[in-house]
């Protein structure tokens, strides 16, 4: 045997293996998320049960009312809701008592803010996204909410970490299919589902992925050292909306908050 057909079977031995799937991995352009999407249940856990119908209604009368969102935890503590630290579990506890004695001081919504990561996804008036190459830039149209998703490899600065805000500061990276976003620097007072208190360590990682065609999935995991004893998993889906009824409006919850005063 020759040295050049020896030297020729070593470099096809170092060479890495290729198949036929993994070709078609290489190929496979990456999901363009860019769309308008509608919640497919943007109450999810916190959904009161429907009433049961009334004589009313089997007579064609009125529907029962719809299931509307418990937001005063006036029933407590739901057994699926993020496992707190007793001290974080304190805190809950105060701000529940201030729902229920009406205050809005701890509810977002009515004070026309942002409801901050992860509670924002819910998007319960529907989404929009802009997916570019290089960023995500997601707007909703509950209180005209708007994040950003950096694709392009940058880290926040310390100067960002320095300044939470209330969609904090988010970064991904593509697994396969799924864009996996890890967002930091959340303002302690954007609180999370069935509105839990977190601390300045509270970290968001969502896996972001098309579920179907058109159905799109948020698999929202939430770590605390300090408030939560263990990570806390929410999934958030969205239909893809068509013409015509794929126009966000304008909130301006601010301009309604100012005529009621």
């Amino acid at each position: 045997m020759s040295k050049a057909i020896v030297v020729f079977s070593s470099v096809l031995l170092c060479l890495p293996l290729v198949t036929p799937s993994s070709l078609r991995a290489q190929a496979r352009p990456l999901p363009d998320f860019t769309g308008v999407y509608m919640p497919i249940d943007p109450f999810g856990q916190f959904r009161r049960p429907a009433a049961p119908p009334t004589a009313a209604t089997s007579e064609g009368g009125l529907p029962p009312p719809r299931p509307v969102l418990v937001l005063d935890g006036r029933e407590g503590r739901p057994d699926n809701a993020p496992k707190l630290t007793p001290e974080y579990l304190a805190k809950w506890e105060v701000i529940r008592q201030s729902r229920i004695a009406g205050s809005d001081e701890f509810d977002p919504n009515v004070r026309c803010i942002s409801a901050g990561m992860p509670s924002m996804m819910s998007m319960t008036y529907g989404m929009e996204i802009q997916h570019t190459k290089d960023k995500i830039t997601i707007y909703g149209e509950l209180n005209d909410v708007y994040r950003r998703i950096w694709l392009d490899g940058r880290q926040p600065l310390q100067r960002v970490l320095d300044d939470p805000t209330f969609a904090g500061y988010s970064t991904g990276h593509w697994e396969g299919d799924t864009l996996v976003v890890k967002t930091v620097a959340i303002r302690e007072d954007a609180l999370f589902d069935s509105f839990s208190p977190h601390s300045d360590q509270f970290t968001v990682t969502e896996r972001i992925r098309f579920i179907s065609p058109g159905v799109l999935e948020d698999r929202i995991t939430s770590t605390d050292p300090k408030a939560l004893l263990e990570p806390f998993t929410s999934v958030r889906t969205y239909t893809k909306a068509s013409a015509p009824n794929d126009e966000l409006r304008e909130f301006s919850c601010a301009e309604g908050l100012g005529s009621t005063k």
